[in-house]
């Protein structure tokens, strides 16, 4: 698998033949197919197990957001596209779980619709998370209420990611298609058809436009709002201030630990891939499929992180929680009176339009 974005190790990894078009066939000389210490059955397990956590956790994310019509506040607005952004893309995990352990068995339109949807719901989500760090920057950097706290302005940007993701999503739609084995026996997989001498630079560049956009330049700029926010914060007394950033550079750092070995893995494989590192021994590329398997697995659980993250660190979170469920009946009133007196928050907290539901 090439990342998340990209299933090409799949196609390499669980074919009876190693399948690549003709000219990374002239990249790449054949070798075993297996990739030791790897078991698909662990995979499909794995995936699935991370499909059932990451639905509930997100799927409270959105049910607490939701609740809160009028405390709503802009970073919950991000939040809750955050967590919907990763209910798609878990959507997609229990085909992907089916696809490493009996090959790709649900046709051309659901390879290129479940590739459409990955790809933007990753691009989505690293996006969100951008447009988190910009909103704490100017709510509490430059204390700035005007751009935080309108809703409408807030709306139409998360359409702006949307719309964006949807974009980038469609080159792998286009181009990915399922395919049968080369021999008989194989397995289909879902694949981007591609042949001629210009497709081995074409998956390289698109390799290199994932990491520059999906990872490494929102990188870049999470760490330039966070830095400010940071300093600003270590000049300020108020103890508030320094809990209502907790929650959301946990969420950030979870981003970074999960997502970073991922990509200098991949990188490393697209460098190999373009000739730059060499092509290596059939065991160096054992190793490197290895290991994108492995930081694939802690990128895949991604997406289950977050709500154990707001569950753990976040008290308004939990509060809200306890709130939303008590109004629909779901715990008793004494039970969530009983929680409230047990912990310390202040009002100003609860009320302030600048804090996320989260902290």
């Amino acid at each position: 698998m090439d990342n998340v974005f990209d299933l090409d190790l799949f196609d390499s990894l669980y074919n009876d033949t190693n399948y690549y078009p003709t000219s990374d066939e002239e990249l790449f000389s054949p070798c075993s197919e297996d990739v030791p210490g790897l078991s698909s059955l662990a995979l499909m397990i794995t995936y699935i197990i991370v499909f059932v956590f990451s639905m509930l956790g997100n799927s409270v994310v959105v049910f607490v957001v939701c609740d809160m019509k009028k405390s709503r506040a802009s970073t919950d607005i991000y939040l809750m596209n955050l967590a919907m952004a990763d209910i798609l893309f878990c959507l997609t995990l229990p085909f992907w779980a089916i696809y490493v352990h009996s090959g790709w068995v649900f046709g051309n339109f659901m390879c290129k619709f479940l590739s459409a949807v990955q790809e933007s719901s990753i691009y989505g989500g690293v996006f969100l998370l951008v447009c988190i760090s910009i909103d704490r920057y100017f709510a509490i950097v430059r204390a700035t209420r005007t751009l935080t706290s309108h809703h409408r302005l807030v709306r139409l940007v998360c359409g702006g990611v949307w719309l964006v993701a949807s974009v980038l999503s469609l080159p792998v739609a286009i181009q990915r298609e399922s395919i049968p084995p080369r021999e008989e026996g194989g397995q289909m997989i879902c694949y981007e058809n591609l042949t001629g001498e210009s497709s081995a630079h074409w998956r390289v560049g698109i390799r290199f436009l994932r990491h520059t956009l999906g990872f490494f330049l929102p990188l870049l700029v999470m760490a330039f709002c966070y830095g400010w926010t940071v300093v600003t914060l270590f000049h300020t007394r108020t103890q508030q201030k320094h809990k209502a950033m907790r929650v959301i550079l946990a969420v950030v750092l979870a981003f970074l630990l999960c997502w970073l070995p991922h990509n200098i893995i991949v990188l490393i494989d697209t460098l190999m891939r373009g000739g730059t590192l060499g092509f290596g021994t059939c065991e160096v590329r054992g190793r490197v499929g290895l290991a994108l398997h492995v930081t694939q697995v802690f990128a895949f659980a991604h997406c289950a992180v977050n709500p154990v993250l707001y569950a753990f660190i976040g008290q308004k979170f939990r509060n809200q929680l306890l709130s939303a469920l008590c109004k629909h009946g779901l715990i008793s009133k004494k039970l969530f009176v009983a929680y409230r007196k047990g912990t310390v928050t202040t009002s100003s907290s609860l009320r302030s339009r600048n804090t996320s539901v989260t902290l």
